[in-house]
Parts: C-alpha cells; sequence; structure tokens
C-alpha cells in the first residue's frame, strides 16, 4: 500500500513534548490548529492531486523494489522517465510534460513535509526533465473559450422556474462577467468575513457589485457592473438567486434537493461549474460541428474565464485587472481569439 503521509508530521507536531508546567489540552489545540494552517496553505485541489502523485511514486518504488525514503534524485529521474515512457503506473498512458512536472513539484513538496529536501535542479532530475521537455513538450491544450452570444444560449436552457435555474444562471453570468475561476464562484460568501471556508464574498451596490475573492496570488477585488438587460445582467441573477432562496449569511451557491424546491446549507463543489458548462454547451448546440465527445472534451469551467478575455471589447490592461494577473503576458495566454491579424505585419513589411 502507498505510504500515508503521517497527521502532524507536517510541521514536525508530534514531536512536541510539552513541560510539566504546560497544560496539555492547550498544547493539542494548538496542534489541531497549526495542522489546519498547513492544509489552508495550499488549495484542497492541489492537495488532492499530490496525494495521488505521491500514491504513483511510492507504488512505482514497490514494484520496482526501490524505496521512497529518503530523496534519492537517481529514483526520481528514473520515475519521471517512466511517466514519460509510460510505464509509471497500470495504465500504461505516457504522461504529458505539465503532469510531470506537477508530479515533480508533488515529491518536493511531500519530501519538504518531512523535513527532507529533493533538489530539483540536481543534475539526475534536472538534465532528464530538460530532455522529456525537448522530446515530448508541445503548447498546453487550452479549452474553448465560450462568447457572450453562446453564453446567453446557454442560459436560455435553464429552467428559472426552478431554484436550481436560478442558481446555475447566476453561477454562468458571475463567472463570465468577473473572469472568475470555478473554484473563485464556489468559495463565495454572501457577506465578508460569513465562513471559515470562504474564499471571498459579494457586496451589492445600485451600479454593480463588488466581488472579494482570494486568488493565487493574494487578495483580489473584481468590480461587477450591471448588464444591459436583466436577461444578461449578472447583477439581477444574483440578487434573484439571492431572494428566492433565502440566502442572507453563508456560502453564496449552495447544493439544491434533487426535487429542486430546497436549497441546503452545504457550499457546491467547484466541480459543478465545469459540469454545468459542459452540459449546457451540449444542450445549446454549441459548436454543433464537432462529434458531442469532442465538445464536451473542448469546454470546461474555464471557457468562462477565457471568454472574458478572448471576447471583451476593452483596452487589454482593463481585462488584465479583471483577472488579477501580475503581467500582460499572462492575460495574453488567456485570449484565445483576441486581436489575431487586427495588425497584419507582412503588409506592413511591404509583402
Amino acid at each position: 500500500m502507498p505510504e500515508q503521509l503521517p497527521a502532524g508530521n507536517e510541521v514536525g507536531l508530534t514531536q512536541l513534548q510539552p513541560s510539566s508546567k504546560g497544560p496539555p489540552r492547550r498544547l493539542e489545540e494548538l496542534s489541531d490548529r497549526a495542522r489546519e494552517y498547513v492544509e489552508a496553505a495550499s488549495s484542497a485541489n492541489t492537495r488532492r492531486a499530490y496525494a495521488s502523485d505521491w500514491a504513483v511514486f511510492v507504488a512505482w518504488c514497490e514494484r520496482e523494489g526501490l524505496s521512497p525514503l529518503p530523496p534519492d534524485p537517481q529514483v526520481v529521474g528514473l520515475f519521471i522517465t517512466a511517466c514519460a515512457s509510460g510505464s509509471a503506473d497500470p495504465s500504461k498512458r505516457r504522461h504529458a510534460v505539465s503532469t510531470i512536472e506537477r508530479r515533480l513539484s508533488a515529491l518536493v513538496w511531500h519530501y519538504r513535509q518531512r523535513g527532507m529536501l529533493l533538489d530539483r535542479k540536481d543534475r539526475h532530475i534536472a538534465t532528464v526533465l530538460a530532455g522529456i521537455r525537448n522530446t515530448h513538450g508541445r503548447p498546453p491544450a487550452q479549452k474553448e473559450p465560450v462568447r457572450a452570444s453562446d453564453l446567453l444560449a446557454m442560459v436560455a436552457t435553464l429552467d428559472l422556474g426552478k431554484l436550481r435555474g436560478l442558481r446555475d444562471r447566476a453561477i454562468l453570468l458571475l463567472g463570465y462577467a468577473g473572469g472568475f475561476r470555478r473554484s473563485e464562484i464556489v468559495g463565495l460568501d454572501a457577506g465578508p468575513d460569513q465562513t471559515e471556508d470562504g474564499t471571498g464574498w459579494i457586496e451589492i451596490f445600485e451600479q454593480g457589485l463588488i466581488v472579494v475573492v482570494r486568488t493565487k496570488t493574494g487578495w483580489h477585488e473584481v468590480e461587477v457592473g450591471r448588464g444591459s438587460s436583466d436577461r444578461s445582467c449578472p447583477v439581477a441573477a444574483i440578487e434573484e438567486w439571492l431572494r428566492f432562496a433565502r440566502i442572507e449569511h453563508g456560502p453564496l451557491f449552495r447544493q439544491v434537493t434533487a426535487a429542486g424546491t430546497k436549497v441546503t446549507s452545504d457550499r457546491m463543489h467547484d466541480r459543478h461549474v465545469a459540469r454545468l458548462v459542459k452540459r449546457l454547451v451540449i444542450r445549446a448546440g454549441i459548436r454543433g460541428d464537432l462529434p458531442e465527445d469532442e465538445r464536451i472534451a473542448l469546454f470546461s469551467g474555464h471557457s468562462l474565464r477565457s471568454g472574458l478575455a478572448s471576447y471583451a471589447e476593452v483596452d487589454e490592461r482593463y481585462v488584465q485587472k479583471q483577472l488579477g494577473h501580475t503581467s500582460p503576458g499572462m492575460t495574453r495566454r488567456y485570449q484565445r481569439r483576441r486581436d489575431r491579424f487586427r495588425v497584419n505585419l507582412t503588409k506592413a513589411a511591404g509583402l
């Protein structure tokens, strides 16, 4: 069985021995709280991915008769070679360079939690990784952006007479207008400082709403203005959802019962956003020129964020600010079709 990370080892808490003068229960409470802070240092999705990557590495070591501990750059170099060649796990699937790099990050992270150091720059790792990039590297696969017209077509397929339809409409319009990641959407609360697991909140004003959200780079404030009509207005959609769901405190987007008649207190999972986009793309007939399985693979929750970046007709610096990017280069990675051939340097050069 893959080795499990013992609770408390992240920060060496299990080694603490309370003195006779200190209250042991208080130290236990501090230890539990410290573990919670350790978990908060990375997202739940990242922790799940790292745990899966570590399990793959440990299982591979067992099959090959190698030991995962202590960290050995030569063993790690062989492991990423196995990932690139398709022999790292029983699926025999060759993994993308991005997956291999994430697995390497996962190993570094897990070793660090044990107080051990894995040097990514060691020649046994760095040289192999460079060769993998040169041999198998290719541009990252990007999701198709959603146009505003596509988004409205998707919204039109929802049953707005039910709570689920009102909620999903608010998710789509807010996610698109704010350029939010799916985890940022479901992490919102109805107001500031309302839940411990919340990663942001909304404040509604006459002109629109302010969304304060914790991103990968820190806290970020986003302005979402009102739309040209109630049909396309994210603010109106949020207000209607809050009113009919009777939400005043706690998670903004919540699970709805199977009958669709009652809103629970449970926060939604970010996977719902991706599933929602995929389902409505099919239902609305978006990219009907492609087979259904290709359309499902082409769109995701990220299609909302890239849609705003690609099709908002404003200066690029405003898009960069809305998405919370620190550089224009990162923003341009999201702009799938923006400004293509608007400037023709071929003609400008005299050809």
